[in-house]
């Protein structure tokens, strides 16, 4: 049973939803978190709610250490971080984020394990050619995403229950690193930057057991938290904005089959806390 802090926007047995700034919430204690699946805020001018995806780039690599380092303790010592971030970008100048945010989280004290590609399939992020059929200034643009394997102190999983729930032919699958499913729809789930719900559902279900804590602490439209519940995984959400957390309410109680009954309460249905 999660804990249900102060200042959550609901709880129930098993899903906490916080309305906060990740990196000034002391809603989680230390040591409590199994499972991080999350993709932060690229620096690319997306049009968030109540975040600035703008500014220089080492602004950004300054928040990306700040929030890391929260995590960071919230996790447990065989704790695991499922980083979803983009290859590079070439928004504002070229800048090669994959490797930039995997250095600074090592600096900042995790481990690395691995890197997963994400062959997003039905999706382009080209926006120019550069120069055309030549040689002084063609762009190359990858379309496809990263998720990022970190763990804090040791890989091998000693906490929880043991019990994983996948499948042989899922394990066989999603252990090769090359990920091929496609993006999610804006539109459809109300959300500037939603991932598919497949990208935390491998994730879940390859690095953590039933029963086990899995937190996003930048929920957004709550994707990460309706995998945890589907899968039998206690699930934490963090995010700054309260239209997104109350998405990420109404998309739990439609998709997760979260028994609204069941709020501990901290607002009430159909309010927003702010």
């Amino acid at each position: 049973m999660l804990p249900a802090p102060a200042d959550s926007f609901f709880t129930t047995d098993t899903v906490c939803i916080v309305h906060d700034d990740c990196v000034a919430t002391h809603a989680l204690a230390p040591q409590s978190v199994d499972l991080i699946v999350t993709s932060p805020p690229y620096n690319v001018d997306i049009a968030y709610a109540s975040h600035a995806d703008g500014g220089s780039y080492a602004s950004y690599l300054a928040f990306s250490e700040q929030w890391l380092a929260r995590c960071l303790e919230w996790l447990k010592d065989d704790g695991r971080l499922c980083l979803n971030i983009p290859l590079d970008k070439n928004k504002g100048g070229q800048q090669s984020v994959g490797a930039d945010l995997t250095t600074l989280a090592k600096q900042v004290g995790y481990q690395y394990h691995s890197t997963i590609i994400w062959n997003e399939s039905n999706i382009s992020r080209r926006t120019a050619w550069g120069s055309w059929m030549s040689a002084s200034a063609p762009y190359v643009i990858a379309p496809v995403e990263l998720i990022v394997v970190l763990y804090k102190r040791q890989w091998k999983k000693i906490d929880g229950r043991r019990e994983s729930g996948i499948t042989r032919d899922e394990f066989m699958e999603w252990t090769n690193g090359v990920w091929s499913f496609s993006g999610e729809s804006k539109k459809r789930i109300g959300h500037p930057a939603p991932f598919p719900k497949e990208l935390p559902r491998r994730c879940i279900k390859l690095f953590s057991f039933v029963g086990d804590t899995v937190l996003d602490p930048f929920m957004g439209s709550g994707t990460t938290l309706i995998a945890a519940a589907l899968h039998d995984r206690l699930a934490v959400g963090i995010d700054i904005d309260a239209g997104y957390c109350d998405l990420a309410r109404k998309r739990l109680l439609a998709e997760a089959s979260i028994e609204q009954q069941r709020w501990y309460n901290l607002v009430e249905p159909g309010e927003v806390q702010v």
